[in-house]
């Protein structure tokens, strides 16, 4: 449950990052991290068009330089995007100087008030400066840990069901760990989703 919904020490951490929305809202926030890539998120955009659902892409600069055509695809479907610095860099492994420059590069593309930091971990320095500069720092409520090797899609999808309630930011991933994972846990979450009467809201 550490992963999955994070503890209130985590939140704490970083006192001022979104990590629930409303929960006086029956309304859940899904969010998409580590894209754009062609293996995995033009079948994310799909499975939300079919849901008439809407999500939140933390798109890492790489692979939006590489994909700007996926960028673009996720723009005009109405998704929000969030930057994930450029190379998908931890902040503990890194200076503040280069954290904030990797993710001043991504904006140059993304050119967003949203910022996700990757692996959901940044030290207490390039978060304050970066909500300095403008960011606002989004977490979760809910991971789905579609990413691991150590989950099948069912239990990914067990995640969703045990851990959502009013208001939560339920965080996927549009990679290559994931992707076998999500063709069956994803069009399941959002069926399931919106049988218990969730709705879906981008973060605005």
């Amino acid at each position: 449950m550490f992963i999955e919904q994070p503890t209130r020490f985590l939140r704490w951490i970083y006192p001022h990052a979104l990590w629930r929305i409303n929960p006086q809202d029956r309304a859940v926030y899904l969010t998409f991290d580590d894209g754009p890539i062609p293996e995995a998120t033009p079948f994310t955009l799909d499975v939300l068009d079919r849901f008439g659902a809407k999500a939140t892409y933390f798109m890492v600069g790489d692979n939006a330089h590489k994909y700007p055509h996926l960028l673009e695809e996720v723009r005009r479907r109405g998704h929000r995007i969030g930057n994930h610095t450029y190379n998908h860099i931890g902040g503990f492994r890194w200076k503040t100087w280069h954290y904030l420059a990797n993710a001043k590069k991504a904006n140059e593309i993304f050119h967003t008030d949203l910022f996700r930091p990757p692996h959901g971990w940044m030290t207490r320095v390039q978060y304050k400066v970066l909500r300095h500069c403008g960011y606002r720092i989004i977490m979760w409520d809910v991971v789905t840990r579609d990413y691991s090797n150590r989950l099948t899609a069912e239990e990914v999808l067990e995640n969703v069901k045990r851990y959502t309630r009013p208001g939560s930011i339920i965080t996927f991933h549009d990679s290559l760990k994931s992707i076998d994972k999500l063709k069956h846990a994803l069009p399941e979450a959002l069926q399931w989703l919106r049988d218990n009467g969730y709705e879906f809201r981008v973060i605005e």
